[in-house]
């Protein structure tokens, strides 16, 4: 008798067990589910953001399909909208979850999603060089690195505004003078500055304007004359003209070609030069030794550029060699105006974005970057004596370039950034 009931208890816990184990496989799958339809829907239901496009390590900030219709300054606003728009989609998420017509608002959210995706590519690619949609997140990213991104939100507005008058009394005190006022070499410096202006991007109109010229000009004095130590050098002023180019964009509408500095009044002016005054003097902190007498920044840049290609492409390297071609006769202008020009303006700004995320490790970062740019022709050069060599690198073949060949080039910069950078050893000759 005490055989059976122990056999009768012993099948009662196999089929409890049994059906434990049951029941709880299907929690797990229906917590599995929501876990799935949840992080679905957050990821359907995210509007209002930037958002980074495909360069391992580097992002290129392009314009959300739902943008402010607002374009003020004031970062304390900008901020808090982008924070109103991060918890809403989080409500609305949980009453969708919750709601009967879940499953219908799901897939009408991703035929809305899907069409302004198509709607975004289209804009990125029939976009002009300046337009306001492609440019609001970098105006955004270059106000940051500017007045220092460590200032918190309700006071970084104030250092704007402490770091413009700081530029307007170094105009008033350096630029607003007369040449009797003046020592010699920086009557020679204003000279030489005017002669320049004329001749910075050529091919673009809008910098031909005299207002445009002016501007360049006072931000350019005004930077040479508080760096004594290098003083103004030629390609220089290239490097404003990205800036001046981001900072307009958020007061001028259509292409560049298209704008006039006659449409913004003296004090936006002024606000615009100072801001890339203060971002000119960000980017060259890491790198004015480029600049000083005998540029003994870019000389040692170059020649670790000579190593470097040495390593990656030996071919390339021999032959170059073979053929005395020195890398410094065609390297030393990359290094001087950081490629502006070499390829199109309308694509510098994606340069820009890396030159900018690098932050004080850019100068370490462009050997990479033209390594990558040199040896984009590799089978090209293979082929030529000194004499085409030299005349192929002076007119380089980038006129049909898009932001995906320039992409193609910073990419394999950080992949052999990550290779050779902390093994330095690798690169010994």
């Amino acid at each position: 008798m005490s055989a059976i009931c122990l056999l009768h208890s012993s099948c009662v816990g196999v089929v409890v067990a049994a059906e434990r184990r049951k029941n709880g496989g299907k929690r797990r799958g229906a917590g599995k589910a929501r876990r799935f339809q949840i992080q679905s829907n957050t990821r359907e239901q995210r509007p209002g953001f930037l958002k980074g496009r495909s360069v391992p390590g580097k992002a290129l900030l392009t314009r959300s399909p739902d943008p402010p219709t607002s374009y003020h300054r004031s970062f304390s606003e900008n901020d808090a909208g982008r924070n109103d728009h991060l918890e809403n989609p989080l409500e609305e998420e949980v009453e969708d979850h919750s709601s009967s017509q879940k499953h219908d608002n799901t897939y009408a959210g991703k035929l809305r999603s899907s069409s302004s995706g198509k709607m975004m590519v289209q804009q990125v690619q029939n976009v002009n060089i300046g337009v306001r949609s492609s440019d609001y997140g970098r105006v955004m990213k270059f106000n940051k690195v500017l007045s220092d991104t460590t200032v918190i939100l309700d006071r970084r507005e104030a250092v704007l505004r402490r770091k413009r008058l700081e530029y307007l009394e170094s105009v008033g005190q350096f630029y607003d003078l007369p040449d009797s006022e003046r020592s010699d070499d920086e009557i020679n410096m204003l000279r030489q500055i005017a002669v320049d202006c004329p001749r910075t991007v050529p091919d673009v109109s809008f910098f031909q304007q005299a207002q445009v010229q002016k501007s360049l000009e006072r931000i350019l004095y005004t930077w040479a004359i508080r760096h004594p130590a290098s003083g103004y050098v030629q390609g220089i002023n290239d490097l404003v003209t990205p800036f001046l180019v981001i900072f307009l964009s958020e007061y001028l509408e259509g292409g560049v070609e298209s704008w006039s500095m006659s449409d913004l009044s003296s004090e936006r002016i002024s606000d615009v030069e100072a801001d890339c005054y203060w971002c000119l003097t960000k980017l060259l902190d890491g790198m004015q030794d480029h600049y000083t007498f005998a540029q003994p920044g870019i000389q040692r840049l170059v020649f670790k550029l000579k190593e470097l290609v040495r390593r990656i492409d030996e071919p390339v390297a021999r032959h170059m060699e073979e053929q005395g071609l020195e890398f410094l006769q065609f390297a030393f202008r990359w290094y001087n105006c950081l490629l502006i020009r070499e390829i199109l303006y309308s694509i510098i700004n994606r340069l820009w974005d890396t030159y900018l995320a690098e932050g004080d490790a850019l100068p370490d970062f462009l050997v990479y970057i033209y390594a990558s740019f040199l040896l984009t022709w590799s089978d090209e050069l293979k082929k030529l004596d000194f004499q085409e060599m030299v005349m192929f690198l002076q007119h380089l073949p980038t006129q049909t370039w898009a932001d995906q060949e320039l992409e193609m080039v910073l990419s394999r910069a950080y992949m052999w950034h990550s290779m050779f950078n902390n093994s330095p050893n690798h690169l010994a000759s």
